[in-house]
């Protein structure tokens, strides 16, 4: 278990070098019931940075399962306009975000019918979507172990020494462990914006992955260029919206996509487990999509809209980062990401392409990353002309 000096850490490196609060900001922190301690320690050092308002909206699995066992179908359509115009308001007010993730009950929802656990629109808004884009507040998400997410990913170790082993983790990934996490960080960032600038100046026409189960070309946009967690709102506030991040990604063409893929990481989406993961592309469509645990929810998450079937991100992780190494499956999207390259059905980043290919970014309601790479799996850059380049062979940069 954690104890008060390393959540103020933790609190203190999503704040000051994640979100990087401003004096004067508002800040909206999204927590789970169950993550109180860190949610706390994240309030007060936003308050210590200078923060004039801090609005902490907590989340509760338990009424999200009476809503799905209970709720009739329009129930599960319904989601109050008020929501996506909140995040707006956040944007126009130019406020600061946080988020803290990791499952609190995970299985919780395991019993339940998985179309319509699918089906539910409350974890998607287009909103959401338009305030990254538009690059108007400054943002971070995190981890925040809790028993429950720690008895998933230990399961063979008792409740407090699971506990003990996820905060360990916990501290790793996120450079906690450093003299100075903020200067180890940015010299990861330094790194990976490297790799981003040789990977933007190759100008690949589509990206091949292969590997077992897995042989896909993603198509790119003329104008796709490749970047890193160093983000910059509009009004010049640099952040880095993700913490831990080992990645560097774009936005690809979403009519390219032909082939298989196969997930190599499980992956929880609204409550569900997908397991063996397998999802088949023509023209840029999943027309299958299959998995041993989870297929049905999945399914039912990318027929929201029309995009939901096409990608919005193709994003690449070498293995110098902490996460891979570490050879831990955490459940839960922002470290397994970070540990192997990944793919996202839904919306993509206007921000990743010039203005004459933002109208042909995908622009679905949903965002669902899952994982397709590792050390075993050649990522493979090719050249309108079709040469064939090198980018990844057992995990490491090429370029």
């Amino acid at each position: 278990m954690s104890d008060a000096t390393t959540l103020q850490r933790l609190a203190d490196l999503l704040v000051g070098f994640g979100a990087n609060v401003q004096p004067g900001q508002l800040v909206a922190v999204s927590s789970e019931i169950g993550k109180e301690p860190l949610t706390r320690a994240v309030a007060a050092s936003a308050y210590r940075h200078g923060a004039t308002y801090v609005e902490v909206t907590y989340a509760d699995m338990h009424v999200r399962r009476a809503r799905l066992e209970f709720g009739s179908d329009e129930a599960l359509e319904t989601v109050p306009s008020w929501f996506g115009e909140r995040i707006l308001r956040l944007g126009d007010a130019r406020a600061a975000r946080i988020a803290l993730t990791g499952p609190v009950e995970p299985g919780l929802l395991e019993d339940l019918d998985p179309a319509r656990v699918g089906r539910d629109k409350s974890q998607a808004l287009r909103e959401a979507g338009k305030v990254v884009n538009d690059r108007t507040t400054n943002w971070t998400i995190g981890p925040c172990p809790t028993p429950g997410w720690a008895a998933l990913v230990h399961p063979q170790l008792e409740p407090e020494a699971a506990l003990a082993k996820l905060w360990e983790e916990i501290v790793h990934v996120c450079r906690l462990d450093e003299d100075d996490p903020v200067v180890a960080w940015r010299e990861r960032m330094a790194t990976l914006v490297g790799v981003t600038e040789r990977l933007t100046a190759a100008r690949f026409d589509a990206i091949h992955f292969e590997g077992p189960g897995t042989d896909l070309t993603i198509g790119l946009l003329p104008s796709s260029r490749w970047i890193s967690a160093a983000f910059e709102t509009v009004d010049g506030i640099p952040h880095a919206p993700n913490l831990p991040s080992e990645e560097v990604f774009t936005t690809p063409d979403p009519l390219r996509a032909d082939g298989v893929v196969r997930s190599t990481k499980p992956l929880l989406i609204g409550g569900a487990t997908v397991r063996g993961l397998t999802v088949r592309f023509e023209g840029g469509r999943a027309v299958e999509i299959d998995a041993e645990q989870g297929a049905e929810t999945l399914r039912e998450m990318t027929s929201h809209d029309d995009g939901g079937t096409r990608l919005g991100e193709l994003a690449l992780v070498d293995r110098d980062g902490r996460i891979g190494p570490l050879g831990t499956v955490f459940y839960d999207t922002l470290l397994d990401e970070n540990a192997a390259s990944h793919i996202a059905l839904g919306r993509g980043f206007d921000f990743a392409v010039d203005e004459p290919d933002v109208v042909r970014v995908n622009n679905s309601l949903i965002h669902i990353d899952f994982m397709i790479g590792g050390d075993d799996v050649d990522v493979t850059g090719v050249t309108a002309a079709g040469e064939r380049v090198p980018v990844l062979r057992g995990g490491a940069w090429q370029l």
